[in-house]
C-alpha cells in the first residue's frame, strides 16, 4: 500500500507540473481574448482559421511574413500542436526578430482568429571603424559592401569581424584585437550603429624558419629558395619582410620549383606549421622530402619532318648526364631563352604557328630519365590581316608603322616580339597590357594578327624652383609625346591639345629675372611624310645671362657698371634621320645641321671676353638601340657614335691666326668633334640588373694655328641635367659625387687655367660607369628602382696627355622614380675620392645630385 500511495503521488505531481508548464507556454504563445477556452496539450482541439494579422512590424512586408508563417484562412488546425509552434520557429529562423508570439485574438465556436506579435531586430545605420588608417578603413568598407538598413544580427557581426581579420592578415597584422559593440542611433527609430574598435598590434615577422628532412640542401639554402619569406637577421639593413600567408604559399611554390630545377623532381613539402611565438613573431617549421637527384639520359625525337633530329638536338643544347630540370627543358623547347635560340622559335619563325612538342618520359632507371620529344609541326601559316585594338587616342597609322609582321609574310615569333618592343618604345602604351591575339584560319593556311594595347598618360611636365647665389630660379617645361600637327586647326581635336600622331613637342623656360633667362623649343616627327621611317626634328633656343647687382634703394636688380658683363646665345637645329635595315632594324642614322650664335660683352673667364662668334656645323650620328625596356632595361644595349664638324674656315678666310685677336680667331668657330657612348644591360639574378657604360669625347682642330675651339667643349661632374650649357656653349657630362663641371684637367695649375676649364670646359673627356639596379615597384602609376653605382672619369687638354686609366672616382647609391607625368626622377648620394687641383674640398664635392627627365646621354 505504501508503494502504491507513493507511485500515485508521483503521478499526480508530474501531471500537475506538466499542466503548469503547458499553461505557461500557452500564455506566452496564445492569448485568448474572448471565452473561457484553455489551450492544453492534454486536451488539444481542432479549429478553423478565420483570419491572421501581424502586429509590431516597421520595415517588413506583412504578406511575406504570412507566407513564411504558413497560416492560411480556411485551413483546419489543431491547437496546441506542432503546427502552432512551427509558426514561431519559421519566423524566428529568418533572423529578423528578437521575439515572436502567436496569439489567439478571438475564438468563436470552432473558428479562431490569430495575431502574430513580432519585435523586429534593429537596422544598421552605419559601421564606425577606428584603429586603422584612412586608406585601410576605406578598403575594408568596400569589402564589407556596407549598406544602411541591413538587419543587425550575429551573422553581420561575424562577417564584419572576419572581413577585417582577413584584410589585416594580408597586411601582416596576424593577431589583431577587434571589439564590436552596438550603439543606439538617436536620429532613427529602431536603428543602431555598429562600433568596431581595432587594435592591429604589430606586424608579424618570421623569427625562425626551421627545416627537417633536407639532406643535400642546407637550411640556409632552403631559406634562400623560400622566396617572399625571410627570417629575422641583424644584417638585413631594411629589416626582414613582413610575414603573411599569401607570401608563404608563394614561397613554398618557389622552394619546390627550385628543388625540381636542381634535379630533385620528386621533392615535396610533407607538412608546414606556423606557430605564434608572441604578438610580433612566428616560427615556421617545414618538413620536406628531397628524393633522389635525377639526370638527363637519352633524348630522341619523333614526328619531325622539317628539321633533322641532330639539328634539333644541337639547338636544344641538353647533353646526357646533365642535371634534370623540367623548367630548363621547357625553356629550351618553347622559350623564352636569353639567347633567343629555342626549338619553338626555329619553327615559329618559319610560319609554324601551331607547332607543339610534348616531352614524354619513356624510361626512368636509377637516377636517369630518358625522354622522347614528340613533335607536331603542323602547317605553315601566312599573315593575312594585321589589326590593332585599344588605341583610343593614338591613330592606327602610328601603331601600324611599328609592326614588323606584314600581310603576305610567313608568321614569325621573333618579328612579333620585335613588334611588341617597338610599340613599347613609343611610350604611349602600358607595356604590361600590350599583347597579341593570333587567329589561325586552317582552311586556307593564313593567320590574322590583332595587337592589343592600352593607352597611358605620356605627356610630361617639369616644374621646379630653387634658390642659390642670391637669386630664385624657376623652371617650367612641357613635353607632349603624342602630338598631332595635322589637327592644329581642328577645334574638336583640342582635348586639351591635338594628339594621336606620335609627334613630340617640347617647350621649356627657365628664368631668374634679369640675371638669367633661357627658352627652348623642339619638335620631332618620327615618320616624315607618313610612309617611311624618316625622322625629322626642329629645335631652337635662346639664352641670356648677365651680372647684375641688387640695388637696396630701388629694391631691384640692375646693372652694376655701364658695360654689364653678359652673354647671349641663340641657336637653330634641323635633323633628318632614318632607321636602317642593315645590319639590323635596331640601327638609326641621323644628320643634323646646326647654327649657333654667341654674343659676349665683358664676359670674364672666357677665351675672349667681348665679341660675336658663329658656329655652323653638320652632325652625323649612328646609333643602335636593342634595350628591352626604355625605363628599366634588363637586357640589350644602346650604342651611339657621333661626328660633328664645321667648315675649315682657316683654309680660305685669309686670316692670319698667329697675329689675330681672340675675337677674330674664334669669330667663325672651327673644329671637329667625336663622341662615343655605350650602355650595356644584363640581368644577373632575377630582377637584379647590371649596367655598364663607357663614354668618350674629343674636340680637335684642323690646324695648329687656329687652336682648340672655345665652344662645344666638355664639362664633367654633377647631375648632367642640362645636357648642354647654353651660357658657355659646352656639353655637360654627369659624374656623381663631384660638383657641376669641376672635373678639370690635372695640368690646370693656375687660377686662369682653372677658370677657363670650369667656364669653357675641356676638349677631351672619358667616363665609365657601373650600376647594380633592383626594382621595388612596377605599376602603371609609378616605377621605382634602387641602385648602387661606381663612376670614374677625367678630362684632358691635349691628346698626348690622354690616359683612359687616369681617372677620378666616386661610388654611391641612388633611386629612380618614373612617373608618367614627370618622367624619370632621380636622387643619388655619391662619395668622391680624388681631389681637384686649385679647389677646396667643399668646392669639388657634391654628395647629393638630383635629376629629372634624364635621357640616354645621362645616367637613366
Amino acid at each position: 500500500m505504501k508503494r502504491l500511495f507513493l507511485l500515485f503521488s508521483v503521478i499526480i505531481i508530474s501531471v500537475n507540473y506538466a499542466s503548469a508548464q503547458i499553461q505557461n507556454g500557452a500564455q506566452r504563445n496564445y492569448r485568448p481574448v474572448t471565452g473561457n477556452e484553455d489551450f492544453s496539450y492534454l486536451n488539444p482541439k481542432d479549429y478553423i482559421i478565420g483570419g491572421v494579422t501581424i502586429s509590431g512590424t516597421q520595415f517588413l512586408d506583412n504578406d511575406v511574413l504570412l507566407t513564411i508563417a504558413k497560416l492560411h484562412v480556411g485551413d483546419r488546425i489543431e491547437i496546441p500542436s506542432d503546427a502552432t509552434s512551427n509558426v514561431v520557429k519559421n519566423l524566428m529562423s529568418q533572423g529578423l526578430f528578437d521575439d515572436v508570439t502567436l496569439e489567439a485574438d478571438v475564438v468563436k465556436n470552432d473558428t479562431i482568429y490569430f495575431n502574430i506579435a513580432v519585435v523586429e531586430r534593429p537596422r544598421l545605420t552605419r559601421i564606425d571603424i577606428t584603429g586603422m588608417s584612412k586608406s585601410q578603413t576605406e578598403e575594408v568598407r568596400k569589402r564589407l559592401n556596407e549598406n544602411t538598413g541591413r538587419i543587425i544580427n550575429q551573422n553581420l557581426i561575424n562577417t564584419t569581424e572576419n572581413t577585417i581579420r582577413r584584410f589585416l592578415r594580408e597586411k601582416s597584422f596576424l593577431y589583431p584585437d577587434i571589439d564590436i559593440s552596438q550603439r543606439k542611433d538617436s536620429s532613427e527609430v529602431n536603428n543602431e550603429i555598429l562600433v568596431v574598435k581595432v587594435d592591429r598590434n604589430k606586424k608579424v615577422r618570421a623569427k625562425r624558419i626551421n627545416f627537417t628532412g633536407n639532406k643535400d640542401f642546407s637550411d640556409r639554402k632552403m631559406r634562400k629558395y623560400l622566396k617572399k619569406v625571410k627570417q629575422v637577421a641583424w644584417w638585413r639593413i631594411f629589416g626582414p619582410g613582413k610575414f603573411n600567408y599569401e607570401k608563404f604559399e608563394t614561397g613554398k611554390e618557389a622552394l619546390l620549383s627550385k628543388l625540381h630545377d636542381k634535379g630533385y623532381r620528386d621533392a615535396e613539402i610533407l607538412s608546414d606549421t606556423v606557430t605564434q611565438l608572441d604578438r610580433r613573431h612566428v616560427q615556421i617549421d617545414i618538413e620536406v622530402y628531397e628524393g633522389p637527384k635525377y639526370y638527363f639520359g637519352n633524348i630522341t625525337w619523333s614526328g619531325n619532318a622539317k628539321y633533322k633530329s641532330e639539328d634539333l638536338t644541337r639547338i636544344l643544347g641538353i647533353e646526357r648526364g646533365q642535371v634534370f630540370s623540367e623548367d630548363f627543358l621547357n625553356k629550351r623547347l618553347m622559350g623564352p631563352t636569353k639567347t633567343g635560340r629555342d626549338v619553338s622559335a626555329l619553327y615559329m619563325d618559319d610560319g609554324y604557328l601551331t607547332f607543339q612538342v610534348d616531352p614524354v618520359q619513356t624510361r626512368i632507371y636509377q637516377d636517369t630519365i630518358d625522354l622522347e620529344l614528340r613533335m607536331y609541326e603542323g602547317p605553315q601559316y601566312t599573315v593575312s590581316k594585321v589589326t590593332v585594338k585599344g588605341n583610343d587616342i593614338t591613330n592606327d597609322k602610328v601603331l601600324m608603322r611599328q609592326i614588323r609582321t606584314k600581310p603576305g609574310q610567313k608568321f614569325s615569333k621573333t618579328l612579333v616580339m620585335q613588334t611588341m618592343r617597338e610599340i613599347a618604345t613609343l611610350g604611349n602604351f602600358d607595356e604590361s597590357k600590350t599583347g597579341i591575339d593570333p587567329r589561325p584560319n586552317p582552311s586556307d593556311g593564313t593567320v590574322d594578327l590583332e595587337y592589343t594595347v592600352a593607352e597611358k598618360p605620356s605627356d610630361q611636365v617639369e616644374l621646379s624652383g630653387g634658390f642659390g647665389a642670391g637669386q630664385i630660379i624657376g623652371t617650367l617645361g612641357l613635353t607632349f609625346n603624342n602630338f598631332s600637327t595635322k589637327n592644329i586647326f581642328n577645334k574638336k581635336a583640342w582635348q586639351p591639345l591635338p594628339k594621336g600622331d606620335g609627334q613630340k613637342l617640347s617647350l621649356r623656360g627657365q628664368t631668374s629675372g634679369k640675371r638669367y633667362q633661357s627658352y627652348s623649343f623642339s619638335f620631332s616627327e618620327p615618320w616624315l611624310g607618313g610612309k617611311k621611317p624618316i625622322y625629322f626634328g626642329l629645335s631652337a633656343y635662346t639664352s641670356m645671362s648677365s651680372y647684375v647687382g641688387y640695388d637696396y634703394t630701388t629694391g631691384r636688380y640692375q646693372d652694376v657698371t655701364d658695360v654689364t658683363p653678359r652673354i647671349r646665345m641663340n641657336g637653330v637645329s634641323v635633323t633628318l634621320g632614318r632607321r636602317l635595315k642593315w645590319p639590323d632594324y635596331n640601327f638609326q642614322l641621323n644628320y643634323s645641321l646646326n647654327f649657333n650664335q654667341y654674343k659676349l660683352q665683358n664676359w670674364t673667364g672666357f677665351l675672349f671676353p667681348t665679341g660675336t662668334a658663329y658656329n655652323i656645323n653638320l652632325t652625323q650620328e649612328i646609333s643602335r638601340n636593342s634595350l628591352d625596356d626604355p625605363i628599366f632595361p634588363q637586357s640589350g644595349s644602346h650604342l651611339r657614335f657621333t661626328v660633328q664638324a664645321t667648315p675649315p674656315y682657316s683654309l680660305f678666310n685669309n686670316l692670319n691666326y698667329r697675329t689675330a685677336t681672340d675675337q677674330e680667331r674664334y669669330r667663325w668657330t672651327e673644329y671637329h668633334k667625336w663622341k662615343f657612348d655605350s650602355q650595356w644591360f644584363q640581368s644577373v639574378i632575377g630582377k637584379l640588373t647590371f649596367k655598364a657604360q663607357a663614354q668618350f669625347g674629343f674636340i680637335g682642330s684642323y690646324s695648329s694655328v687656329t687652336g682648340t675651339s672655345a665652344f662645344e667643349r666638355f664639362k664633367l661632374g654633377g647631375d648632367g641635367m642640362q645636357g648642354f650649357d647654353f651660357l658657355q656653349g659646352s656639353e655637360i657630362i654627369a659624374m656623381r659625387g663631384y660638383a657641376n663641371g669641376v672635373v678639370i684637367p690635372r695640368d690646370a695649375n693656375n687660377a686662369s687655367q682653372i677658370n677657363i676649364a670650369r667656364n669653357s670646359g675641356s676638349p677631351i673627356y672619358t667616363r665609365y660607369q657601373m650600376e647594380l639596379r633592383y626594382p621595388i615597384m612596377n605599376s602603371e602609376q609609378a616605377r621605382v628602382f634602387m641602385l648602387a653605382f661606381a663612376d670614374a672619369g677625367n678630362t684632358w687638354n691635349q691628346f698626348k696627355d690622354f690616359n683612359p686609366f687616369q681617372v677620378r672616382r666616386s661610388v654611391g647609391v641612388g633611386a629612380r622614380i618614373f612617373l608618367p607625368i614627370f618622367g624619370l626622377l632621380g636622387i643619388d648620394y655619391g662619395h668622391a675620392f680624388d681631389a681637384v687641383p686649385g679647389l677646396s674640398r667643399d668646392q669639388w664635392r657634391q654628395p647629393f645630385t638630383f635629376s629629372i627627365m634624364q635621357q640616354m646621354g645621362g645616367f637613366n
